[in-house]
Formats: C-alpha cells, sequence, structure tokens
C-alpha cells in the first residue's frame, strides 16, 4: 500500500502562482496531480514517470510545471498565472503500471482556491 500525502494548497489571487508537493512513502513509476472542481470530473493535470516522461492536461499546458524527485519519492506541481477555473481539490495520484493509466493509489487532497 503506497501513502500519499499533498501539501500547498490555498487561496491565490488571480494571475498568481502556487507550487504543490506530494511525497509517497515508496518508489513509484509514474505519479500523477488531478483535480477536481465542485459538480465536476476528476481530470488529469499532469503525470510523470520516474525517467522524467511527463504528460499533461489540457488545462494545464503552457502554465503547470510537474516535476519529481525520485529520493525524495516526492512530486511537484507548480501552477503559474492561475485562473479562477483552476479552483478545484488538487489530487496526488500514483501507479506501477509502466504505462499511462489511471491511478491506483490517491492522496487525501489539497484545496486550491484562486479568488481575488
Amino acid at each position: 500500500q503506497v501513502q500519499l500525502v499533498e501539501s500547498g494548497g490555498g487561496l491565490v489571487q488571480p494571475g498568481g502562482s502556487l507550487r504543490l508537493s506530494c511525497a509517497a512513502s515508496g518508489s513509484i513509476v509514474i505519479m500523477y496531480w488531478y483535480r477536481q472542481a465542485p459538480g465536476k470530473q476528476r481530470e488529469l493535470v499532469a503525470g510523470i514517470t520516474n525517467g522524467g516522461v511527463t504528460n499533461y492536461g489540457h488545462s494545464a499546458k503552457g502554465r503547470f510545471t510537474i516535476s519529481r524527485d525520485n529520493v525524495k519519492n516526492a512530486v511537484y506541481l507548480q501552477m503559474n498565472s492561475l485562473k479562477p477555473d483552476d479552483t478545484a481539490v488538487y489530487y496526488c495520484g500514483a501507479t506501477y503500471k509502466t504505462w499511462w493509466s489511471y491511478p491506483d493509489y490517491w492522496g487525501q487532497g489539497t484545496q486550491v482556491t484562486v479568488s481575488s
């Protein structure tokens, strides 16, 4: 069983930045960030393999950057130029599968609110 713990959420003004962090209890092949806004389905934000290959969802391209530290078993999401539509609970996900797939493990989520 993998434990994932997110941190770094909060309230930010439109145009601002936030950096989310997720610590895993062990080494993981692929780590993800997903988000879920009220009344909407959970959607992919970004994923990254243990080799550094990335995959971005449509909403993240050009504004968000995913990175990871394999020594610390951690994944990060740098979010810039935030918009009110980015308001959501952001979840860290992980899988041992070696292909892009829905995560098998989830963190508890961290709230990101973009508002003036």
